[in-house]
């Protein structure tokens, strides 16, 4: 249970997709760890604007 909550306030802490920070975050992230999800937002949101 505590996990759970652990997990739920993370989700909670990170920024909104499509978000200045949240493109940043992914800029810095490795590109062989992006989901494929995550690949279509980082193109949508932070390439294509």
């Amino acid at each position: 249970m505590l996990m759970l909550g652990l997990v739920a306030l993370l989700a909670a802490c990170s920024p909104e997709v499509g978000s200045r920070k949240w493109c940043e975050n992914m800029e810095d992230k490795p590109e062989g760890d992006w989901t494929l999800t995550e690949a279509k937002d980082y193109a949508k949101h932070c390439l294509f604007k």
